[in-house]
């Protein structure tokens, strides 16, 4: 005869927990790195700040392709914080779905913004 100690646990939920853990430290760890990168330019550079100046620190290559990172771990780290807000505090699936909808579009609409400012598309 089995003997089943306490209540069955219900496990609810979408179970994204260890991945977006590590996802929100990856893209924060990333977003640093770019802070570190600007302000070493900005402070160890020659010359005044100006428009000059800042448009010398994103004409390399290499700092657009960091700069693109960037605005990709942003959008990812910004929909995973405000997805688990709309999960956790909005109950009626209708009005989480909606607000979860826009918060795409709206992450996108700004992703697709940067981008033109970036490459001055």
């Amino acid at each position: 005869m089995a003997v089943n100690y306490g209540s069955k646990r219900t496990v609810v939920g979408a179970h994204y927990g260890l991945r977006d853990w590590l996802v929100q430290r990856f893209t924060g760890a990333l977003m640093a790195i770019f802070t570190v990168a600007v302000l070493v330019q900005v402070l160890f550079g020659s010359g005044p700040i100006g428009y000059d100046k800042w448009a010398g620190i994103f004409a390399s290559q290499w700092m657009k392709v960091l700069t693109f990172s960037v605005i990709v771990a942003l959008i990812w780290h910004a929909w995973v914080g405000v997805r688990d807000i709309w999960m956790d505090y909005v109950q009626p699936v209708g009005v989480r779905l909606v607000l979860q909808v826009l918060t795409i579009i709206w992450l996108v609409g700004c992703g697709g913004w940067a981008l033109q400012v970036l490459w001055r598309l």
